[in-house]
């Protein structure tokens, strides 16, 4: 056979070949008049599958804050489609509470479910991504963050750590605490040994009580054994599931230390940046969904349990005294004064923090409040 006719042949074969596996409408034919495959056919490129450990500052499957961390990690592996799975760890299963923040940093840990004021000792300038005494609440740290500038500088702060941070939660504003004697005035605090992290506790330190810094675990033994006298947690929701009201009778509001304490999930900044475009998106909203849900459940859960604790557990609900609030709101301007003294970077999140805050409050002033004084006002003449 010469070289054309044998060429020929060869085409028609494959053409027979290539129309045989389709229909006509299935398969156009390509400039030669060969039908192309289906792209059924074509097989998909492989995608790259991560199994990462999340390590938290929170008791396994605690209410709220560790359920939230659970909750996180099921929408990523959903939205993901199973190509990230994150295992969940509670505090002490494989690192304390308080080396969440080193773990992964380090890479132990690809991820990390905490409070950024518990690593104070890193930075000064990490509690405002948390909670600073009279400072934002969950609604305005939301809109600080997110659209005020404050997220940048977050990136820019713990990216020196070799991290990627995101707000992951939220409690919205919680109690003052558990003590077991009732506080009429200051004098009441002098020598008063509390739990209570943060700069809070360096504020109680200059109204004359002594901060003790405790995992949330130890709260109700130390409270139980009298290690401590007094105990800042959560709220309502959370304090009842660990049993406080057991262990204390007075219960004091308002929460003047955490007004709205961000949660954070950090993630090991080079495992971030080397994750697909995709992937960073799923984990952003998915962090963005958990630190609104959160903030959902406890406004959802912290009336009823409220009134369980003063109806059926006989807490003594009391408000602090105006003259304590007044010396623990000049205690922390000094407080954090001090703190970013002598750092600029502190200094700078702070200026950035206050100026929202200032602006805040001026329309919360028009809008919030003066709504919530005359609800309050009108349902109780109703």
């Amino acid at each position: 056979m010469d070289r054309r006719k044998f060429v020929s042949a060869l085409g028609l074969g494959l053409g027979g070949l290539a129309l045989a596996g389709c229909e006509k409408k299935d398969c156009p034919p390509t400039e030669s008049g060969v039908a192309a495959a289906p792209e059924a056919e074509k097989k998909a490129p492989v995608q790259q599958t991560y199994e990462w450990t999340m390590v938290t500052t929170w008791p396994k499957n605690y209410p709220g804050l560790g359920v939230g961390a659970n909750r996180f990690a099921r929408r990523v592996e959903e939205m993901s489609a199973g190509r990230i799975k994150i295992k969940v760890y509670g505090a002490k299963e494989l690192v304390p509470a308080f080396e969440v923040f080193d773990a992964v940093r380090q890479g132990s840990a690809e991820m990390g479910h905490g409070a950024a004021y518990y690593w104070k000792g890193k930075h000064p300038a990490t509690p405002f991504f948390t909670a600073v005494p009279f400072g934002l609440t969950a609604q305005e740290m939301n809109g600080w963050l997110h659209h005020g500038g404050g997220q940048k500088l977050w990136d820019d702060l713990y990216a020196q750590f070799n991290l990627k941070p995101f707000a992951c939660g939220n409690t919205g504003t919680q109690m003052a605490g558990w003590f077991n004697k009732e506080i009429n005035s200051v004098e009441d605090l002098q020598g008063l040994k509390m739990r209570m992290p943060g700069l809070a506790g360096e504020v109680l330190g200059k109204v004359g009580a002594t901060p003790v810094q405790l995992p949330g675990a130890e709260v109700f033994t130390s409270m139980q054994t009298g290690a401590i006298d007094a105990a800042d947690w959560v709220g309502p929701y959370n304090d009842r599931s660990f049993g406080l009201q057991r262990v204390a009778e007075y219960y004091y509001y308002p929460g003047w230390q955490e007004p709205g304490p961000t949660l954070e999930l950090t993630i090991n900044k080079q495992v971030w940046d080397s994750l697909p475009a995709d992937l960073q998106a799923i984990i952003r909203y998915a962090a963005q969904s958990e630190n609104q849900d959160m903030l959902d459940e406890y406004t959802a859960q912290n009336n009823a349990a409220l009134q369980e604790l003063v109806n059926k557990h006989g807490v003594k609900l009391r408000r602090l005294p105006d003259d304590v609030l007044k010396a623990l709101k000049e205690a922390s301007d000094e407080v954090i004064e001090a703190l970013v003294a002598d750092n600029s970077e502190a200094r700078k999140v702070y200026e950035s923090y206050r100026k929202f805050r200032d602006e805040s409050v001026e329309y919360m002033a028009v809008a919030e409040q003066s709504y919530m004084n005359v609800r309050s006002q009108l349902t109780v003449e109703s």
